[in-house]
Order: structure tokens, then C-alpha cells, then sequence
């Protein structure tokens, strides 16, 4: 026991000795930066201080220290170059850099090779994809997030348009192109790209070029993503050219940022420059860690230069390489190197490649940075599953003259706010339209307003308006006067103009004909100039068709139309059946039934009551067919006398009155209006025939006609003035004529003997094309709408196209017949009321039958059995014979004590006839009865 004891013991102690020989002294790291910019300056500093804390207590790393190697590259990527393997020949586990993702793409590369961890807080290019660049760590929010928030801002402010100025490098290019792809999801774009040279090459002659070309376009949104010198010298040149006062807007990203809160104090030449412009901040939560780190930052630089969010990350990140590191050694990590197979053969000369060595533990290193789940300066250091950071956000931030105010933050999770994204955090995400929000803004010029966000290009120089130059129609779009002081008036024009007055800016414009005033221009080649920029814009009747909305776009449509056939009317012939015209076949015979049904209905109903409705066969049949259709005329003789009759006759002479007024306006409207003279009864009988078909020369008529309806073009024939219309159609050179309802309108209001046939074969609109993206079309369409809100819509199209139209027109609409559909409804009510009257009535004979009539005797017959028949016959014979004679009957059985119970047939029969030949005689043997 003894034994085992002291060999545990002396394992224990070679162990423990072991570990402690396996853990360095010191821990090589090394760092690459450019130390004469501003991040530069702020993480050498920031750096130091983390090394510093971390080897204040031994406890961080186990008694190992921590060893920072910084390099200067100057801007210069063959010294990152010359730096980064210099590293790799001293056994260094990790480095931090570069400061660029230009060097980071190439850096990478050999990190990969020499799998030796490579983080970076600034080379933030967000196609440095973890797929292609393993061992590449951003440890700050890369510019994909950043741009994600200048797209909100752009949606948030309705601005559909930006220009992005940036430097031509891979971070700056590759930032821009996710912003162009963040914009379109949100249905903006990037209108223009101005790419200046790298920082900090740029000179100021070539920005001037490039701002020049700018102020020759509409947008006026400029988000400037570049670095500190060069973005200094622009917004300080755009100044000098004007672009800094109201109506522009410029949003730059964190490289402003930094300036302000690194440069101490700024000079007033670039404090007036940037006035009113937008920029963004990581943001790092309030801490107490934080205040700390703060507090301590002026007697860490001695007041050389102030402290930015990436001097929070530097010394993040540092701390986070040290977690990782202690962890790497808790776990028995090896820190050895091995020399590379691939590059021991470039071993000797003046490189000396074969001295650089393979990290054995970077996997190890790498894969506990990723899973880190810390707080720091910074916040929370964690990462998602893609590498990003956990939760990025910013501060929106407006410079103003005493400084920079934050306006709103922006996060991932909730989009804009006014609250801190810490707090919204704890909410569920909510990201919808109506929950974002930004405080008020100082514009450029000191304007508190939105700015539109585009002006007219070319510095304001006057839109060129195309308008038709017609030569029929002239109330859409016409023009007068000679030697330049043309004159142009219209309906469109005048709804163009109350349009452009209701815009919240000037507008210049010129008017521009298109055509040679001898024929109607062609519409499309009208739309085509406006594509190819000959026009800003076009003005007129001109229908939004859908090859022309691929071209171009329309504004909200200012009048509805639709294509329509114009046929001749003329004087109808009398013909002698013209009076069986008002009604169709089928609604004769159904008219004709009912009068038989409803007279048949009331003989039943009145049958054994009335005497007027008994009588022989014959007569009776008579008596049916007589009331039947003298009800027309409400000229029947027999009177009613059961209330089911007289119900039934109330709600049938309803139903007379109402045919019989109907019949009588048709029948006048066919022999004293003008009627519709042409078979053409609208565009599908006037599809199927082979007659000349007539259209407006220059719309898009006749492509229709052809292309949808599959007209052969042999048959259409171009017209141009209203009077080509009528004489066309009066001497037969077309059989009916296709155009749009405005023009048809016009065109009926002066020629009496047309007039529209079928309903529109289309529903579409005019509006006024502009070139595709053009934001002036939105504006427009708005003012459209307010003017048809407010009814000045319709006082100009009362001003130009309100005429008194013909009455004939008016029946060319109307049908000619009348169908049974019209009536179903009546129909439907007497022929319920029919089957109720009768149903009731037979209810009601049923139940006299069953007390006057008492059970038979002797049910038993000849034959022994009970027969149906004869009690049917009985029925039907009390169902016939007048009400009372059944009563005399029964009450006489019953007084001569009748063996039977009923008497014979014969004697039945005599006794009706007797008693309907002496009606006087059955009055006197009732009294008779009593008296005995």
C-alpha cells in the first residue's frame, strides 16, 4: 500500500512537471496595421493596453505572457506582405490584421497554408467568406450589416434612388455591391457608381471629375463609402461645388465616424463640410467595463487622438485571442510548429521560405475563438453559425454644427428605432413598416425637411415634353400659332399642367410636337423617342398598353377607356309582325302558359262554389279559355267569389299590369325610334364576317385587332378624321368602326346616324410615359390622384368633352327584345301562388269530404274486398258537384235511415239534377224536412 502510494505520487509529480514544460513563457502574436490613420493610431494603443491588462495577472494565461508584435505596413501591401511572414518564421500563433480586406484576401492565403489564425476588426469585406478563408476571423460587424442599415434608411425616407461614391478597392467595391443587392430587395437602386482611386492616392482633381459628372444626374442620395483622407476631400470638395446645400443628401458610412470621435478637435473648414450628413456608428452597449476602458483612453494616448467603437474592438480582440489561448493550454494544447513539405524546397537564399512553420495546434486555437461566449468592452462576443458577430447594430448619426447627435439606432433584429437595440432585445423582433422610426433630421443647407432625394438632370434645364401633332380630335392635344410662339392646349395638356402646379417643386418644361401635321403620329413610335432620351417625357392620348409599360413608365391613369364598335343607325322598315317584336319566342309561350295555368287554377278554385264556372264540358272549357285571356284586358265577366281566387287574380293582374307596360314602351320604342340598321351586334359577330373593319391611323388599333383577334390586316382601314369615320361608314367602305370610347364619345356627340354597338373589348387608360425608374411618374400619379380627389378632373373633362349627346344613341345600347329573365321573378311568385292556392284548397276539400261522407256500412263488396276505385270516384264526384249537395244528401241519409248509408248512382244522379233543374223545389223539401 505504501508502495503504490509513492508511485502514485511520483506519476502525479512527472505529470504536472511535464504540463509545466509543455506551456511557453511567452505567447507570440502579431499585428499588422497602417499606424498613421486613425484606426491605425486607436488600435496600437487599445492593443497595448489589452496586452498590458492581460499580463498584469498571471491567472489570464497561466503564467504565460502575452507578446504583441506590431508592424507598420505604410499602406503598403508587399509590407503587409514582407510582415506577415516575417511572423511566420517566429513561431507566431496568431495575427491581427490586416487593416484592409485588400491584404486580408492575400494574407489569408498564407494563414490558410500555415493554419495560423487571422483576425481583423477592420478589413470588414463581406465577401470574405469563411468557406474560402477558414482561418480569417472578423471580429467586428462586416459591411454587409452596415449597408443593410443605409437600405432602411433609404426605404424609410421613400428615396427609390442612390449614387455610391467609393474607393476603387476590394473592401470599398465589394461594400458597394452589397448595397446595391440590400437596395433591391427593398425595390431601390444604385442610379450611378463613381469610383475614385484607393485611399489615400485620390487627388482632388479627380474627385472634382467625378462629383461633376454626379451634379449631371437626377439622384441626389449619395452614400460615400470610402476611408478617412479621401472621404475628407470629397465632402470638402463638394462643398466648393454647391453639393453640400438644400436638396441633397449624403450618407457616409463609419469611416465618418471615426473622424469625429478620433479627431480632436476638428477644424472648422471640415466641420462646416459636413454639416447635415448621415453616418453610422457600430454600436457598442453601455457597461460598466466600458466606462472603465474610457475613463482610462486620455492617459492611454495622452490626448494624441480620442477613442473610436475600433479601438473597443481592438482590445477585444485581444482579450479574445487570450481566452482562447488559456483555453488551448488547459486543454493540453501543443504549442509546436513543424516545417511545411510544400515549401521546404525554397529552403536558403535571401527569402528564406523554408523557415516558415505550420501552427500544429491553429485548428485547435481557431475552433475555441468561434465558440467563444464572453462579454467584453464591446458587449457580447459571440458568433453566429455564418462567423458574423452576435446581433450587430449602429448608431444613425447627424452631424450638426455644435457636433453630432444619434438620431435612431439600427440592428438585425428590429430594423430602425429610437430605442437602443439592447432594449429591444428583450421585445420580440419586430421589424414591420409602421415600427420604424428615426428622430428629425438637419439636412444639408440646414433643412429640416425630407429633400425630394433627384431633381431634374442637366442642372434643371427644361424637360422636353413630346405631344402628339394631331390633325383630327384636336380637343385631346392641339397647338396654334407660327414663328415660335406656338400655342398648345387640350384636355390632356390641361390635366399635365393642373398636375405639374400640384408638385411641392418647379418643374421646367417645353412642349416638343411630334409629327409631321399632315396625319396622326404613330403612338408607339411617340413612346420609342422617350426611350431613346430624344424626350423626357410624353403628353397626350396615349393608352397604357402593356408593350409599351416594358419600355416605359405610366402615370395613375387620367381617364378610363376602352375599345368600342361604331356601326350606322337608320329607320326600320315596318313589317307586318313587328308588333310580336317586344317579346321573344320563348317569352310568348312562357306568357301565353301562365294565362292558361292561372285561368285553370281559378275554375278549380271557384268550381263548386260559383256558378259561373259549372256547366257542361264544354262550357266550362270555354269559360277556362275566356277568363284566361280576358284578364289581359281586365275585361273577364265572371266574378269571383272564394278569397283563394281573388288572392290569386290580385297577384296576377300585378303581373299583367307589369307586361302589359312593358310590351307597350317596346313596341313604341321599335315604331317610333330610330334603330340599329347593321347586323353588327358588337365585336364578335364583327370578328366572324369579312367586312372592313375601320381604325384611327397612329393608335394601337389596328396592331389589336390583328395580333389578338387575329384580323388579316387586308381588312383594316386607317381613318383619320371624324369625317373619314361617317363617310366611311355611310358609303360602306367599312362596316363598323374600332376606336377608343373618348374618341368615339367626341365623334357621336356630331354624327347623329352612329352609334356604339356591344360593350368595350378593352379596359385600359391614358396616362403620361416617362423613362423607366423616372421618379417624377410617381409624383405624378399623386398629383393625378389629388386631382381627382379635389374634382378638378372633372372640370376639365367637362371643359373640353361634355357635349349633348344624341338621343338615338341611346337606344343603340338597348336590346330590342325583351327575355324571359327579365320577368322570372314575377313568374316565380304566380306560380307559387298558384301551388299554395291550390294545395290550401284541396286541404280544405279533403276535410269536407271526410265530414260529409260517412264510412261506408258494409265495407265488404261483391267480391269481398274493399275497392279503392269506387272511393275515388266518389271523391272525384264530390270534388265536382256544387258545395251543399253533399250536405241535403248526408243530412237525408241519416233522416230515412238508409241500409246502405249512401244512396245508388242513379238515384244520386237524378236527385242532382233535380235539385239543379228546381233549385226552388230543394228549398220547399228542406222546410218540409224541418216541419216533420
Amino acid at each position: 500500500m505504501n508502495l503504490v502510494w509513492r508511485v502514485s505520487v511520483f506519476v502525479l509529480c512527472i505529470g504536472a512537471f511535464t504540463a509545466g514544460a509543455l506551456r511557453p513563457n511567452v505567447v507570440k502574436v502579431g499585428a499588422i496595421f497602417t499606424f498613421s490613420t486613425i484606426n491605425g493610431k486607436v488600435a496600437r494603443i487599445a492593443m497595448k493596453a489589452a496586452e498590458d491588462d492581460v499580463n498584469s495577472d498571471p491567472i489570464n494565461l497561466g503564467g504565460t505572457k502575452l507578446s504583441i508584435l506590431m508592424h507598420d505596413s505604410n499602406f503598403s501591401g508587399l509590407l503587409s506582405i514582407i510582415g506577415a511572414l516575417k511572423y511566420m518564421e517566429t513561431d507566431t500563433v496568431a495575427i491581427i490584421g490586416p487593416q484592409n480586406a485588400v491584404m486580408a484576401h492575400v494574407l489569408s492565403h498564407i494563414a490558410n497554408e500555415l493554419h495560423v489564425p487571422l483576425l481583423s476588426f477592420t478589413a470588414l469585406d463581406p465577401t470574405l467568406s469563411p468557406l474560402q478563408y477558414p482561418y480569417f476571423v472578423q471580429t467586428a460587424p462586416n459591411d454587409q450589416f452596415q449597408m443593410s442599415a443605409i437600405a432602411d434608411m433609404i426605404s424609410y425616407f421613400h428615396w427609390r434612388e442612390v449614387i455610391a461614391v467609393y474607393s476603387d478597392d476590394d473592401q470599398s467595391r465589394n461594400g458597394v455591391i452589397a448595397l446595391g443587392d440590400k437596395l433591391a430587395e427593398r425595390r431601390c437602386k444604385i442610379s450611378y457608381k463613381a469610383a475614385l482611386p484607393p485611399d489615400p492616392t485620390a487627388t482632388r482633381s479627380e474627385i472634382k471629375d467625378q462629383l461633376v459628372k454626379l451634379q449631371m444626374t437626377e439622384a441626389r442620395v449619395i452614400i460615400l463609402h470610402t476611408f478617412a483622407k479621401t472621404g475628407l476631400l470629397v465632402v470638402d470638395e463638394a462643398r466648393n461645388l454647391g453639393m453640400m446645400d438644400t436638396g441633397y443628401v449624403w450618407i457616409a458610412t463609419t469611416w465618418l465616424s471615426t473622424v469625429l470621435d478620433s479627431t480632436l478637435p476638428l477644424s472648422s473648414k471640415t466641420a462646416d463640410s459636413i454639416q447635415g450628413v448621415l453616418t453610422l456608428r457600430p454600436h457598442t452597449p453601455d457597461s460598466e467595463r466600458k466606462r472603465a476602458f474610457m475613463s482610462r483612453w486620455h492617459k492611454l494616448s495622452n490626448g494624441s487622438i480620442g477613442l473610436n467603437p475600433y479601438g473597443l474592438y481592438a482590445y477585444d480582440t485581444v482579450w479574445m485571442l487570450t481566452r482562447a489561448m488559456k483555453l488551448f493550454l488547459d486543454q493540453g494544447g501543443n504549442m509546436s510548429f513543424s516545417n511545411s513539405a510544400r515549401l521546404s524546397h525554397f529552403g536558403g537564399g535571401a527569402l528564406n521560405l523554408g523557415a516558415l512553420s505550420i501552427f500544429d495546434g491553429g485548428k485547435q486555437l481557431l475552433n475555441n475563438i468561434l465558440q467563444l461566449n464572453v462579454t467584453g468592452v464591446t458587449g457580447p462576443i459571440q458568433f453566429n453559425s455564418d462567423r458574423s458577430p452576435f446581433r450587430p447594430s449602429y448608431d444613425i448619426l447627424n452631424v450638426i454644427k455644435n457636433g453630432c447627435r444619434t438620431i435612431g439606432y439600427w440592428s438585425n433584429y428590429s430594423g430602425l428605432s429610437v430605442v437602443t437595440p439592447e432594449t429591444l432585445y428583450a421585445r420580440p423582433p419586430n421589424r414591420s413598416s409602421s415600427s420604424q422610426q428615426l428622430s428629425s433630421v438637419v439636412w444639408p443647407g440646414g433643412a429640416t425637411t425630407k429633400p425630394r432625394g433627384w431633381v431634374i438632370p442637366n442642372n434643371g434645364r427644361e424637360l422636353r415634353i413630346g405631344i402628339p401633332n394631331r390633325v383630327s380630335y384636336l380637343d385631346f392635344v392641339s397647338r396654334s400659332g407660327v414663328n415660335g410662339n406656338d400655342k398648345v392646349q387640350g384636355y390632356c395638356i390641361d390635366i399635365f399642367l393642373a398636375a405639374i402646379n400640384l408638385l411641392p417643386y418647379e418643374v421646367p418644361h417645353k412642349f416638343i410636337p411630334f409629327g409631321d401635321g399632315h396625319k396622326n403620329p404613330s403612338y408607339n413610335e411617340l413612346v420609342n423617342m422617350v426611350t431613346a432620351n430624344a424626350f423626357d417625357a410624353a403628353v397626350g392620348d396615349i393608352t397604357i398598353v402593356t408593350n409599351r409599360t416594358k419600355i416605359v413608365d405610366f402615370t395613375q391613369p387620367y381617364i378610363e377607356s376602352g375599345l368600342v364598335v361604331v356601326v350606322p343607325v337608320g329607320k326600320l322598315k315596318s313589317r307586318a309582325w313587328a308588333f310580336l317584336r317586344p317579346f321573344t319566342p320563348f317569352m310568348w309561350a312562357v306568357t301565353a302558359a301562365f294565362f292558361l295555368l292561372v285561368g285553370t287554377v281559378v275554375w278549380i278554385l271557384e268550381h263548386r262554389i260559383n256558378d259561373e264556372f259549372r256547366g257542361p264540358p264544354k262550357k266550362q272549357l270555354i269559360t277556362i279559355l275566356w277568363f284566361s285571356f280576358s284578364t289581359m284586358f281586365f275585361a273577364h265577366r265572371e266574378n269571383t267569389v272564394s278569397t283563394l281566387g281573388r288572392f290569386l287574380l290580385i297577384i296576377w293582374f300585378f303581373v299583367v299590369l307589369i307586361i302589359n307596360s312593358s310590351y307597350t314602351a317596346s313596341l313604341t320604342s321599335i315604331l317610333t325610334v330610330q334603330q340599329l340598321s347593321s347586323p353588327i351586334t358588337g365585336i364578335d359577330t364583327l370578328v366572324t364576317t369579312n367586312e372592313p373593319i375601320g381604325f384611327q391611323e397612329g393608335s394601337f388599333v389596328e396592331n389589336y385587332l390583328s395580333d389578338e383577334l387575329n384580323i388579316p390586316r387586308s381588312r383594316l382601314v386607317a381613318l383619320g378624321s371624324p369625317e373619314e369615320y361617317a363617310d366611311a361608314l355611310e358609303r360602306g367602305i367599312v362596316a363598323a368602326v374600332v376606336d377608343e370610347r373618348p374618341y368615339i364619345e367626341l365623334f357621336l356627340s356630331d354624327h347623329c346616324r352612329f352609334s356604339v354597338r356591344g360593350q368595350e373589348i378593352t379596359k385600359s387608360g391614358w396616362g403620361f410615359a416617362f423613362p423607366r425608374g423616372s421618379p417624377l411618374a410617381v409624383d405624378m400619379s399623386t398629383a393625378i390622384l389629388a386631382l381627382s380627389d379635389n374634382g378638378d378632373l372633372q372640370k376639365i373633362h367637362n371643359k373640353w368633352l361634355l357635349r349633348q349627346a344624341c338621343a338615338s344613341q341611346a337606344t343603340g345600347l338597348v336590346s330590342d327584345h325583351f327575355h324571359l329573365q327579365s320577368f322570372m321573378g314575377l313568374f316565380l311568385i304566380c306560380g307559387i301562388s298558384c301551388f299554395l292556392a291550390l294545395l290550401l284548397n284541396f286541404c280544405l276539400m279533403m276535410r269536407q269530404f271526410t265530414r260529409h261522407i260517412p264510412e261506408e256500412t258494409d265495407p265488404q263488396t261483391a267480391g269481398g274486398t274493399s275497392t279503392r276505385s269506387g272511393r275515388l270516384q266518389t271523391f272525384l264526384s264530390f270534388a265536382d258537384e256544387k258545395e251543399g249537395v253533399w250536405k241535403s244528401k248526408s243530412k237525408r241519409k241519416r233522416t230515412d235511415g238508409s241500409t246502405d248509408g249512401y244512396w245508388n248512382e242513379d238515384e244520386y244522379r237524378n236527385s242532382s239534377n233535380k235539385i239543379e233543374m228546381h233549385p226552388s223545389r230543394e228549398r220547399l223539401d228542406s222546410r218540409s224536412d224541418e216541419t216533420h
